[in-house]
């Protein structure tokens, strides 16, 4: 956590110089500033975190996979099991999200107190599980905030949107082009057997997360003992004293990343058994874990604000997929599952043209303002490139669901959905952004009332999508659904004129939350 000024009542957390321009070169100050312990997360090497990073991802993939490509198989199912409606698909599909929900309250908890591995572990196997046996409800949502704390465990501030847009990037890949492929399954082997290669490939995963995947929670050596003062810390033989400060190359040109910290190489590295323990057990109390989540999504405007724009942004995704997979089989269109899975494609090429948008580009935007700024970051400045979207996303949703609405040529919807792809790319990489750097230190628990909101409000509109549709029609639903995607994504102005000083305004609460979190960890 950022120090506090002297006057605490104003200091608004999130608030911290990256940039020392006193200095002969502009230097990019790191935060959250690494310890001196090697096993620090934040002291793993490029590859070491490159490689936890990766595995996390590619299970990210897959998870969006086998949540999404359910919906190509509509029209094969309702031939081979006449009973199945597309309202109890729908129905269905809520339901996933309806676990994903409740899974997240009970099952982020453990991260806190046993470590990030052992739910990696278990959400893998038992989404292997799921894919065996079918089933309705699994771990994916509790993943999903893991993701986020693991993010913030081995990453600095101002690569939190680049990582983001990586997850973002993933959960597209799964989410758009799962169906692709599944549709082609589908055509070729039978429904039944795009479960059957979602099971090969989470078996794969699962081998690789028991083998490679490193615990990335971090618990300092206890004071006196293992953390010397700096005229103690002795300099890694295999290396100059120079190198004892680094140049990081992943900042923009012109910018030395110096981490002015030197490891205290008395601590020895842990070795790959330690690496890779089962559980990494602290004292710390559950209850804080179990209560923390809804308030902070009410106490907090950059959790509300994330949880909203997150959530809607999905649901208006799910009900894109849901109507295209069902009405897209009937005139005009008359796709089979290969088509509907080829639909998908558009909104992939939007999410990969969006990732830079919301990901690498606000990353070296906040370092080019930081510097107008005096040094100075606030969090605020990543939302400027929301406001794109107040106009892209409204206007994506209107020429998917008026074209749908007037069987227009299906190329129409593929840009519209296309579109749509960049906007959710670009958003969720900003929303989640702007609150892992608001309110790092309470990350878990505040992602876990995001991922809970934004499964909700999916699961509501799952449920009634199909009342929804033959009461207001299909054209009157995505105006409605226009009109509240442009509320929504003008919230960036009140926060860009207000933020900083709810953030002050929070900033006791936030303190207390944070406290509560490490009130009972044995460190």
């Amino acid at each position: 956590m950022v120090d506090r000024q002297d006057d605490e009542a104003f200091w608004a957390p999130g608030t911290v110089a990256l940039e020392d321009v006193h200095r002969t070169r502009d230097q990019l100050v790191l935060f959250p500033t690494p310890s001196s312990d090697p096993n620090d997360p934040l002291n793993w090497s490029k590859p070491r975190k490159y490689l936890n990073f990766a595995l996390v991802s590619f299970f990210v993939l897959w998870t969006f996979v086998q949540l999404d490509i359910g919906f190509t198989a509509w029209g094969p199912m309702q031939t081979e099991i006449p009973t199945l409606t597309v309202g109890i698909m729908n129905a269905g599909a809520a339901l996933n999200y309806g676990g994903l929900a409740i899974g997240c309250f009970f099952m982020v908890p453990l991260v806190h107190k046993y470590g990030r591995r052992p739910l990696y572990i278990f959400s893998c196997a038992l989404q292997f599980a799921s894919c065996i046996w079918q089933a309705e409800v699994d771990s994916r949502g509790d993943l999903e905030i893991v993701v986020q704390i693991t993010i913030a465990d081995m990453f600095f501030v101002h690569q939190h949107a680049t990582m983001n847009g990586l997850f973002v990037i993933f959960q597209s890949t799964g989410a758009f082009l799962g169906p692709v492929a599944s549709g082609y399954i589908v055509k070729s082997q039978g429904w039944r057997w795009m479960w059957w290669w979602c099971v090969i490939f989470f078996g794969v995963t699962l081998i690789a997360v028991i083998f490679f995947f490193e615990e990335s929670k971090y618990i300092p050596v206890l004071e006196g003992q293992g953390i010397a003062s700096s005229s103690q810390l002795l300099p890694d033989p295999k290396k100059d004293v120079k190198d004892t400060i680094q140049a990081d190359d992943d900042g923009p040109p012109g910018n030395a990343l110096v981490s002015g910290v030197v490891i205290n190489y008395n601590i020895k590295p842990k070795t790959y058994r330690q690496r890779m323990a089962l559980i990494t057990k602290t004292d710390e109390s559950l209850r804080p874990h179990f209560l923390q989540p809804l308030v902070s999504l009410f106490t907090f405007p950059a959790v509300a604000y994330a949880a909203v724009t997150y959530g809607t942004t999905l649901a208006w995704f799910a009900i894109m997929t849901s109507l295209q997979a069902s009405y897209m089989l009937d005139p005009p269109y008359n796709f089979d599952e290969i088509g509907v899975g080829l639909m998908n494609v558009a909104p992939f090429v939007g999410a990969v043209l969006g990732f830079p948008f919301g990901g690498t580009f606000s990353d070296k935007h906040i370092l080019w303002l930081s510097k107008r700024n005096g040094g100075i970051y606030e969090p605020e400045m990543r939302l400027w490139l929301a406001l794109p979207m107040v106009v892209l996303g409204p206007g994506s949703i209107l020429m998917f669901g008026l074209g749908l609405a007037y069987g227009v040529h299906w190329s129409l919807l593929a840009v519209g959905f296309g579109v749509f792809g960049f906007t959710l790319a670009a958003i969720s990489g900003v929303a989640l952004s702007y609150l892992m750097d608001c309110y790092q230190d309470i990350i878990g628990n505040a992602l876990v009332g995001v991922i809970f909101m934004r499964n909700i409000i999916s699961l509501i509109v799952l449920f009634v999508l199909t009342p929804w549709v033959n009461g207001m029609g299909m054209q009157n639903l995505h105006i409605l659904c226009a009109v509240v995607a442009f509320v929504i994504y003008m919230l960036p102005v009140p926060l860009l004129i207000w933020g900083k000083d709810a953030r002050v305004a929070t900033a006791k609460s936030y303190r207390k939350m944070a406290e509560k979190q490490i009130a009972h960890r044995a460190v």
